[in-house]
């Protein structure tokens, strides 16, 4: 977590990728989220309560080979000992990137 001045409020967040196979890659990334959230995030993070957490944002940073700066973005909790997966979005193509699988041509070329 780090909030800049001026810039805003972001978590690391995890983006699962499915690709042909079985196989998959997972991106780390930051999800902006409202300078407010950050203080409670910061709070639940190491309590039960992070079981709980759902952080709405955007993805903050250009994930390749879509971009996807500044896409909204939903982060949950899937398992308490990892960090927050992004898990769906309004966004057309990033849904597409969390439930298509993907050749792994196409994307670990960008890696």
């Amino acid at each position: 977590m780090m909030q800049v001045p001026g810039v805003g409020a972001f978590v690391r967040a995890l983006l699962p990728v499915q690709l042909d196979g079985g196989f998959k890659v997972t991106y780390g990334l930051w999800l902006g989220i409202h300078p407010d959230q950050l203080p409670q995030t910061f709070a639940v993070w190491w309590e039960p309560e992070y079981a709980d957490l759902r952080l709405d944002g955007v993805v903050a940073n250009e994930i390749a080979p879509w971009g996807l700066f500044p896409t909204p973005a939903t982060a949950t909790v899937r398992d308490p000992d990892h960090t927050p997966y992004i898990t769906t979005s309004p966004d057309a193509l990033l849904t597409n990137v969390l439930t298509q699988t993907w050749p792994h041509e196409d994307v670990l070329a960008h890696l």
